[in-house]
This record gives structure tokens, C-alpha cells and sequence, in this order.
């Protein structure tokens, strides 16, 4: 009896200069009012807006928004704090929701880890109507400065400020503000410590008010001896 043998599979090798999984460049995309240069948003991004078509929504120069990422804005005339802003060389991972219904402002190079919340806006659960759908919205600006990490998972609160260089750890709640280069975890967050970095960074991430009294007192130390 002939005996038949499996022929192994031939390998196909794909070469592309395109990283897999990057969404692809734009000039525009509909509800975003203004994009930067080199900007890239998946399809599946979506924007969710009513009102007046006073432009609400900015990305700055190579923004990445990946895949069933939602920007959210209300109507700028109910309050002039409804405002979106992206500043340039930002990362926004999968999944993330990311409201500018109370003000939202990201700085430069901030990385938002997948299915992060940013809320600056929730519902008033105090007086008013029984049913809270009917009640109106409250509003409070999220400010999150330029270089900051927002861990995985992470849920940002209204009216909180997140330092330059600051880290918020996965899954982390936050109701309070986070220092300039601190870490913060937990749930509600907690802010740990300071983050490690080598001479010139730690010294950058001194308040500049802090480095030039380290230096007057210096400077008088030096006259003193």
C-alpha cells in the first residue's frame, strides 16, 4: 500500500514598511475640527457632538487614536468650558473614552494607556428631578500635562489636574490632583512617590520657584565662605 506524507506548509513572509495595527494617516475625519500634520485615527474612532458647530475639538501635529476610541463634546453654548484638545505626539490606546463635554486639555507626548476614562462632566444627583437622566449635567476641566503616562484601564475624574511627567497607574481612580513627575495608584489614587530619573531630568522636574532658591542659597553660601 503506498503510504502518503503530509506536505509541509509553504511560510509566507510578509514585508511592508507599515507597522501592523497602526491606524492610518488623515487630513480629516468627521466631527474633529481641526487635525495636525501626520495625525492618524482608526475608522472606528467616533465622535459624539450636538449643538452649535462652533469648533470644539483640536488635535495637534501626529495624534494616534487607536481603534473604538469616542471623543465626546455638548453644546458649546450651554458652557464655554466644552472644549477638546490633543496636543501633539500624543498616544490614545484602544478602547478609550475621552469626554471634553467640561473641558479637556492633554498636553504634548502624553501617553493614555487602552481603555482609559477621562470624565469631565457627570449628572447632578442632588435635588432636582428623581430620575437623574433629567437632571443637568455638572462640569469641571481635566487638565493633563505634557510627557504624562495614563496607565491601562485608569478613570479619570472631573475637575482633576495631572502634572507634566506624571504617572497614573492601571486601573487607577482618580478624584484628586497628581504632582508634576509623581506616581499615583489605586483606587481611589494615592500619590506614592516621586519618580527616579537621572541627574538632568530630576533636576528639570524641580518647580523652577525651587531651583532658583537652591541656587540664591548656593550662591550665598559661596559669598559666606
Amino acid at each position: 500500500m503506498a503510504r502518503a506524507f503530509a506536505q509541509p506548509l509553504a511560510t509566507v513572509v510578509v514585508m511592508s514598511d507599515e507597522i501592523l495595527g497602526v491606524p492610518p494617516v488623515v487630513d480629516h475625519f468627521p466631527g474633529i475640527d481641526r487635525i495636525g500634520v501626520g495625525c492618524r485615527i482608526d475608522a472606528t474612532v467616533s465622535v459624539y457632538r450636538r449643538g452649535a458647530a462652533k469648533p470644539t475639538i483640536f488635535l495637534g501635529d501626529e495624534v494616534f487614536l487607536y481603534a473604538q476610541c469616542r471623543l465626546a463634546v455638548d453644546d458649546p453654548n450651554e458652557d464655554p468650558c466644552v472644549r477638546l484638545e490633543i496636543g501633539a505626539h500624543t498616544i490614545v490606546n484602544v478602547g478609550c473614552y475621552l469626554s471634553g463635554e467640561g473641558g479637556l486639555t492633554i498636553g504634548e507626548a502624553v501617553l493614555i494607556g487602552p481603555h482609559v476614562k477621562i470624565l469631565s462632566a457627570g449628572h447632578q444627583i442632588h435635588g432636582g428631578d428623581r430620575w437623574i437622566r433629567n437632571n443637568p449635567l455638572t462640569r469641571a476641566p481635566i487638565t493633563i500635562g505634557a510627557g504624562a503616562w495614563i496607565g491601562a484601564g485608569a478613570i479619570i475624574l472631573p475637575g482633576v489636574t495631572i502634572g507634566e511627567g506624571a504617572v497614573v497607574g492601571a486601573g487607577a481612580i482618580v478624584t484628586r490632583d497628581v504632582p508634576p513627575y509623581h506616581v499615583a495608584l489605586g483606587a481611589p489614587v494615592h500619590v506614592c512617590y516621586p519618580r527616579r530619573m537621572d541627574g538632568a531630568a530630576q533636576q528639570m522636574a524641580i518647580p523652577w520657584w525651587q531651583r532658583l532658591w537652591r541656587s540664591i542659597t548656593h550662591l550665598n553660601r559661596r559669598n559666606q565662605s
